[in-house]
Parts: C-alpha cells; structure tokens; sequence
C-alpha cells in the first residue's frame, strides 16, 4: 500500500505542500531576507537568528551566501539589502495585471480631485501599495504621506486600507490575527484595544468604507474600500488620501467615497 505523503501547512495562511516537494534550506533563506525591515534595515547575526528562529551559525552561513550572490552588503558587522533584491519587485510591477489595469484609473481620480490614490495589498500583518496616482504637473499640490511609495510595508491595523481588508476576513481569522500580530500603538489615535478594534472592523465591514484619520500618521486622512474580483472575494483596497488641514471628513465621504466606490466596481469588470 502507498505511502500518504506528509505535508507541511503554512503559519499564517491555507497553502500547504508535500514534504518532499518542500525545500527548507530556500525557506530559510528567503525567511532570512524577510526579517530586514523599515524597522530594523541593519542587522547583525544574532539578530537575523532571532528573527527567523534558527542557529548563529546557520544565520552566518545564509548571510554570508546571501552576500556572495549580491543581495547584501557588510561591513563585517551588519548586513543590510542591496539594490539586487528591487529585481523582484520590478518584475511583479512589471508583469501583475492589477497595477497595470489600476494606474489610469488612479490619475484620473488624481485629475478629478488632486488628491492621491493607490492600490494595496494585504500581506500579513502589512499592507503594501502596488499602485499610486501619478500626475507631474499636480505632484506639488497631493500629500505624499509617509510610506506610500510602491511596495513599502505599512501596519495594516492602523491604515483605511487595512482595515478594510481585515474586515472582510471571518471574525476567527480576526481574532487569530489580532493574536498574532498585535495592535501597536503608532499614533494617539491608534486602536489598541482589541474589542474596539473587531467592532469597528464589523462596522466597516457593514459599511462597505473605512475612515482612518491620524492613526497611522499624524495629519493624514484616508479613506478605503475594497476591490473585489469577479467572484466577490476581496483582493485590494483602494484608497485616496489627504491632509487633515485640506479637507473634512465630510468631503471624503461625500465628494470622494461614490468615486471610490464607481472605480472599483469598474475594476471589478475587468480583473
């Protein structure tokens, strides 16, 4: 009789994989480029090895490869990430259906109201945008917010985008999130305390749209709603952003919610 193959579940999502299709040594790795971060863009190989779980000198011996094949730099100290790593952004950019088919979408809400647009992703605990507005000739009057440049990683508790994904997740996954990841404070506006938080994902998740103001950065208002594949399953938000000193609340969801809600629904017709 055949032997039934063992596999191997991912921590933080439904893949799963065979255990003699699964390569741990590429898994390391990758994990290993994983742990530099906004937050910790230098690190040293104690570090790395607390940050992926395995051995001092394991962590020396991928670092030191990774450095041979050119995706980090040292000064015999601290590793960090070199230009060779943007090889993969720039071919998902490059080559993703979504970002292409968003960016006229995005300048022409950009044109119709001068304020920024994008498409974000949830990835974990982050979001990250894949595509942002873009108009030269208005660049000097939109709010550029900290981050929002394409494929930053953002907290994604405490951003309109966020938040919107988060909430079309089932109130387990929620709460197994919150688990995980944490509610960090970032800001004094930031949601920390997890029942506020689950019942405001359950009211934008009622609402269709997520107001976030200051708390992911101060003096920046966003609002967000999500982008829908054609089977109705949540694959982006879309957002738009501005200075909590050049518009109101009011305007956002007046003025700019229907557009962001028109532009989705086109998205929609066509990824």
């Amino acid at each position: 009789m055949e032997r039934q193959s063992e596999l191997v579940h991912h921590p933080h999502s439904n893949e799963q994989i065979r255990t003699e299709d699964y390569i741990a040594g590429l898994a390391k790795g990758l994990a290993l480029l994983e742990a530099f971060g906004i937050d910790r863009q230098r690190l040293n190989v104690t570090q790395v090895a607390e940050r992926t779980g395995i051995s001092r000198t394991a962590a020396r011996r991928y670092l030191k490869t990774l450095k041979f094949l050119g995706y980090l730099e040292t000064d015999e100290h601290y590793f960090w990430l070199t230009h060779r790593v943007l090889r993969f952004s720039s071919s998902y950019l490059s080559s993703a259906h979504l970002p292409k088919v968003a960016q006229s979408f995005l300048n022409l809400l950009c044109a119709q109201t001068t304020l920024t647009f994008s498409i974000v992703v949830l990835d974990d605990h982050e979001v990250v945008p894949i595509a942002r507005s873009y108009l030269p000739q208005q660049d000097n009057l939109r709010v550029s917010p900290y981050g929002m440049h394409l494929g930053n990683r953002l907290p994604a508790h405490a951003t309109s985008t966020g938040k919107v994904l988060l909430s079309t997740l089932t109130l387990d996954d929620q709460i197994q999130w919150i688990r995980r990841y944490g509610l960090k404070r970032l800001t004094s506006y930031t949601m920390i305390d997890e029942s506020i938080f689950l019942k405001t994902l359950k009211q934008i998740s009622l609402s269709d749209y997520c107001l976030s103001k200051e708390e992911h950065e101060l003096g920046v208002i966003a609002i967000a709603v999500p982008v829908l594949n054609a089977q109705g399953k949540a694959i982006a938000a879309l957002n738009c952003m501005s200075q909590t000193n050049r518009v109101q609340e009011s305007y956002l969801i007046d003025q700019v919610l229907p557009l962001l809600r028109n532009t989705a629904n086109e998205l929609r017709n066509i990824i």
